[in-house]
This record gives structure tokens, sequence and C-alpha cells, in this order.
């Protein structure tokens, strides 16, 4: 027989996460006195000590971080769980989201949706705009079921799909053209440099050269396109999203003498393939299909 309950180790946590029985009472909406309870029994059955009281400081004990660690996976797997229940028992989803990083191929997100849409009419489609950690971010907080991002997530399934070229520009009458001559980093630092940046509200990230005297922030990657397109700065930009503004020659390839290209991985990001329901099966086949094929075209 058990000596403890998943509801003991939940209110336990939640003194832990929100700094003392007081705080985690009004957010877990229990008294104090049963949280108290709670944690008190779960300490008398396991014969050690949890957490420790100064006055009005309540602390976690060293003993206490090793079996939280433990509780946090019990409790995510039992999470985990019931929201596949939730999910074998509603059928199709009502719903797919989608959180896309703005450097992502839009065309390929949107022919597999298309293909998504003609067998689950009834499946209604949110497409969120992320950059870089943002993906993850909305993932982990159950916003967003799946999720292509550049990074992979600690937590949860990372599948590469494929690999998305970056190319260093600036438009065709750019000072840094005039210069003609191989460009290096030195170079550069003299010049504005356009990133986007991060969308995540929590745990930032920062991706390629970031040594300009002088930056300029966006929030989109179609953003960050138009202002090299009017000639504001240079930028390291996805090639699937400048395809044509390359081959009409208004915006031009830095000549660097390394680092001027790089390809970075792209990832299909998910909590629990469990969860995942028919809709987001299917766009997830049609997604690996329609890599693959771009993958060749371009080999």
């Amino acid at each position: 027989m058990q000596k403890t309950t998943l509801e003991q180790w939940r209110m336990f946590k939640a003194v832990v996460d929100e700094g003392g029985f007081n705080q985690a009472a009004s957010v877990i909406h229990k008294s104090t006195s049963s949280i108290h309870h709670a944690v008190n029994k779960l300490e008398d059955s396991l014969g050690v000590k949890l957490l420790a009281v100064e006055g009005r400081k309540t602390s976690i004990t060293e003993i206490g971080k090793v079996l939280l660690r433990r509780a946090d996976y019990l409790l995510d797997e039992v999470s985990r769980i019931e929201a596949v229940a939730d999910s074998l028992s509603l059928g199709v989803e009502t719903e797919l989201r989608i959180a896309v990083d703005g450097a992502f191929p839009q065309c390929i997100i949107f022919q597999a949706l298309e293909k998504v849409s003609a067998m689950f009419p009834q499946v209604n489609i949110d497409i969120i705009d992320t950059v870089l950690s943002g993906t993850n971010e909305l993932i982990t907080e159950g916003k967003a079921d799946i999720g292509l991002s550049p990074i992979p997530m600690p937590k949860g399934l990372n599948e590469e799909l494929c690999l998305i070229e970056f190319l260093a520009v600036a438009h065709k009458d750019h000072a840094l053209h005039q210069l003609d001559q191989s460009l290096s980093k030195e170079n550069l630092k003299s010049y504005r440099q356009i990133i986007v940046r991060d969308s995540a509200t929590q745990k930032k990230t920062d991706a390629g050269w970031l040594g300009a005297e002088q930056r300029w922030s966006v929030s989109h990657v179609r953003a960050s396109i138009d202002l090299i397109e009017q000639n504001l700065g240079y930028a390291w930009l996805p090639l699937s999203g400048i395809t044509e503004s390359l081959a009409s020659g208004h915006i031009k390839r830095l000549k660097l003498d390394a680092g001027g290209s790089r390809s970075v991985s792209f990832y299909l990001n998910y909590l629990d393939k469990d969860r995942i329901g028919p809709a987001a099966r299917e766009f997830m086949g049609e997604l690996r299909l329609l890599t693959l094929q771009m993958t060749t075209s371009d080999a």
C-alpha cells in the first residue's frame, strides 16, 4: 500500500512553488490548515523533513529538493495521462494550434494545412507567429500543440525536419557593397544591423552575430526583410523569404570573408505523441513530405 497520495505531493509542490503555505492556499484554493495537514502527513509517512519553517519564512530542505524532483516527474506524468484520456474521449480535435518560427517557409505550412482542412473541415486552425524560443515556450505552456523552431525542446519530442539557409544581405545600394572588397566582421560593425528579437517572454535566446554598434530589433522576419529592401541596414535572412528580391537584384549578398551563409536545423516539436490528435498527425505527415520534397529539389 502506498504511504503517500498525489494530492499530498501537489500541495507540497504548491508550497515550494509559491513560497509559503498562505500563498499556496490562494493559488490552489485550499485552506491553509488543510495544506499544513497534508504536508505534515507526507513528512510523517516518509519519515523525513521536507520543509523548514522559521517564523514566516518557509524553505525546502535538501531532502525535499531531491524528492520534489521525483514528484515533479510523477505529477507531470499524471497530467499527461489525463490529457491523453481527454483527447481519446473527444476523438478528432476541434482546434489545431501551431506555433511557427518566422524563418520557416510559410508556403510549406499553408500547403500542409490545406490538406488537413480538406480532410478535417471541422477543425479550426490557429497559426501563431513566433521567433526563436517563443515556439517552445507556447508548447510548454499548453498554448500550442505543435511547433516549428530552430531550437529543440529540453522536455518534449524534437524531430529534425530540414536545414534552412540564412544569407547575409543588404540593399543593392547599401554602402557595404560600395566597399568593393571581401568584408570582415570589423567592416560590419560601423553599419546598422537588423535583428529579429526572441518572442519568448521568459528565457530569451540570441542568434547570429550581434557585433554591430547600432542595431534595430524587430518582432518578425517579414519586418526585417522590409527594412533591408528599404536600404535601412543589413541582416542575415532566410533564403526562402528573399528569393525573388535576390533574383531581381534588389538586394544582394554581402561579400563576407567568412560567415556569409549559414544553415540552421529546424525541428518539429511537441510534448507527447499520445496527445496528438488525428488532424495534428495528418499535418505532421504532410509537413514531413513537403520538407523532404523541398530538400530534394534544393539538392
